[in-house]
């Protein structure tokens, strides 16, 4: 009988907070994982995977076992040419090629229950579509400068947290939580179910972000700068605000707009 195996919910892990980074020595290096039993591994040993590539069509041994660890622990797989592959790497990958993730992805209600016994309000900010790296390092930085613990990120159509992220981000990826969840819908479900309200922005809304109540446990939903946040997902939220502006200009940047919102909660929370 095949030996079945846990690759998560481990007895043996504990959640003490945010794990420390450690650079690279040479920031253009893409790490990998190759083959089937060294990915197979890589779950057993804890290892961060991004996303793991599976050839198109492949077959054999190993490769259901790796579906089934990477849909446990919300890996994304994307089936590719065997020409991709190879472009990638010269050794033996038998259809089979996983990246080495820079970021330790957490549950989000591990995640809310550690903010929650610190003593602290659970401060989140989740995004919704955003691709630009830069947008999100820099939104990343100011969770981190405002006090916010968490950021929530789906775990397909969202940029990659790689190296260009860490350095916009000026290192505050290091300090906060990262969540990567398989529906964002399912995380606002698990938010409301803490207690913690879901904000968002609609530039139709009555309330400015200044007339909002953000000294409760919020979490607020930023959206990709051309189609906004999914409708949805803006749907499930519990309030809506708008960011005044001067002049009529079209919008502030996805991350100068989180930025304002996540000052605007610090400050009532410091000085409230």
């Amino acid at each position: 009988m095949e030996e079945r195996r846990n690759y998560n919910n481990r007895p043996d892990r504990k959640f003490n907070g945010p794990r420390r980074f450690t650079p690279r020595a040479a920031t253009t290096e893409r790490k990998f994982i190759i083959g089937r039993q060294p990915i197979i591994e890589s779950f057993l040993s804890d290892t961060n995977i991004e996303k793991i590539l599976i050839q198109k069509n492949a077959q054999g041994e190993g490769l259901s076992e790796i579906k089934k660890a990477a849909l446990d622990n919300n890996i994304p797989i994307q089936l590719v040419p065997i020409e991709k592959l190879n472009g990638m790497t010269k050794a033996n990958h038998q259809g089979v090629l996983a990246f080495i993730s820079m970021v330790k992805y957490m549950d989000l209600q591990e995640v809310i229950d550690f903010v929650v016994a610190k003593g602290e309000t659970p401060f989140f900010m989740m995004l919704d579509g955003v691709t630009d790296v830069r947008n999100i390092g820099a939104i990343t930085r100011s969770i981190h400068c405002c006090g916010a613990q968490a950021l929530i990120i789906p775990d397909k159509g969202v940029g990659a947290l790689n190296e260009e992220a860490f350095k916009s981000s000026a290192g505050a990826l290091e300090h906060i939580q990262v969540v990567r969840v398989s529906s964002l819908l399912k995380a606002v479900d698990t938010l409301h179910l803490n207690g913690i309200q879901v904000f968002t922005s609609e530039m139709r809304a009555d309330k400015n972000v200044h007339e909002l109540d953000l000294t409760i446990p919020a979490c607020i939903i930023m959206g990709d700068e051309g189609r906004g946040v999914q409708p949805f997902l803006a749907k499930a939220a519990d309030y809506f605000f708008k960011i005044p502006m001067a002049t009529n200009f079209d919008s502030f940047n996805v991350s100068v707009a989180a930025g304002i919102i996540l000052y605007e909660g610090m400050k009532q929370r410091m000085f409230k």
